[in-house]
């Protein structure tokens, strides 16, 4: 099977791992060797019956297997058929290997990230494969309200550098007309102060961008005399402001901090670890950890949908499906018989 079903971190306790159990439910899982005709017949079948197909090969391949989009669209002329890839499917560097980091450090995002005496850092989630997998749904979305309107199905490209250059907020401008860019780890370079502060009892992420919040927080601590400083100049005394709210953080302990702030209507978190976010109400108020039974009978607390519907409510409906589960039930559906199966099984198409 695909690769998230061997990705750690595994499920304690379990032949599974979190990956898999995360990205692949509320799906049915069918197994098909397209390298064999007989598995290449019954994806184009199955394709035929289908609105969308989803690929994220290295560009070629699955042309090569003689389900390329062509193919499809031979079978299935309205066909929305998305490739998500490294440098997408056309580019002097289309067919070049591209995975997430090799996407992050190509288009200079990584260049940004860290602090500002440090080395270029990756994120420590696959950007690049989560921005390529949203712009991928959207842009199936306006597809089929394309198809929808004139009955015509397409191609949509998407590349992971594509995405990390169109979520970098105008970098790749500013590098195209020699704006310099600096790394500025936990600050910002539109405002002052903010950072990542050390309490009594752990870190706090908290600052100001407002002229009025500066206000309230120039009131917080006691520096009065400093109230009407406005962005340009808090940006020109950064270190000053940072180092005031630095000493502020130091004596106080982290709900203090995040208390005060919230009083007074600045901005202000725990700078939590993912094992105390999981404890937090607000992420239980939201369905955020979802309870699923999983296909060895375990019970795991699965992250739950992001966007949340007010006429068609969101939930996770069914756990990770084994390798091939869905199998006689998707391909009967197509009219394959038990028989036709069970022989496709035993010559390997399946």
């Amino acid at each position: 099977g695909e690769v998230a079903r061997k990705l750690p971190p595994p499920i304690p306790n379990s032949g599974l791992t979190v990956a898999h159990e995360t990205v692949n439910r509320n799906k049915k899982n069918v197994s098909l060797n397209l390298q064999h005709t007989n598995g290449r017949d019954a994806f184009l079948k199955l394709a035929a019956t289908a609105d969308i197909i989803i690929e994220n090969f290295r560009p070629g391949t699955l042309s090569s297997w003689g389900v390329g989009y062509e193919d499809i669209a031979a079978v299935k002329p309205d066909i929305v058929y998305v490739s998500i890839s490294g440098f997408g499917q056309y580019g002097t560097l289309s067919d070049r290997v591209g995975y997430d980091p090799i996407a992050q450090n190509y288009s200079g995002w990584a260049s940004l990230n860290g602090e500002p005496d440090g080395s270029p850092v990756k994120a420590p989630t696959w950007l690049g494969d989560d921005t390529a997998g949203t712009h991928g749904a959207l842009g199936a979305i306006a597809a089929l309200r394309h198809r929808d309107q004139t009955g015509e199905g397409q191609h949509v490209d998407v590349a992971l550098v594509d995405t990390l250059l169109f979520h970098s907020n105008g970098n790749l401008t500013s590098g195209a007309m020699n704006i310099p860019l600096s790394r500025t780890g936990n600050q910002f370079d539109i405002a002052a102060p903010v950072n990542n502060y050390t309490c009594s009892d752990g870190n706090v992420f908290a600052g100001v961008l407002l002229d009025s919040h500066w206000a309230r927080l120039a009131d917080l601590l006691d520096r009065h005399d400093l109230e009407k400083l406005a962005v340009p100049d808090r940006l020109g005394r950064r270190e000053e402001l940072d180092d005031l709210l630095r000493e502020y953080c130091a004596s106080t302990t982290v709900s203090e901090v995040v208390q005060a702030f919230s009083d007074l209507g600045l901005p202000a978190t725990r700078v939590n670890t993912y094992d105390e976010v999981a404890k937090e109400e607000h992420v239980s108020s939201r369905a955020m950890l979802q309870q699923v039974s999983m296909s060895d009978g375990k019970t795991v607390p699965l992250t739950g949908p992001a966007v949340k519907f007010s006429r068609t409510p969101t939930a996770i409906r069914k756990r990770a499906s084994s390798l091939g589960e869905d199998n006689e039930e998707i391909f009967g559906s197509l009219g394959y018989s038990k028989k036709q199966l069970k022989e496709m099984r035993d010559e390997g198409s399946i």
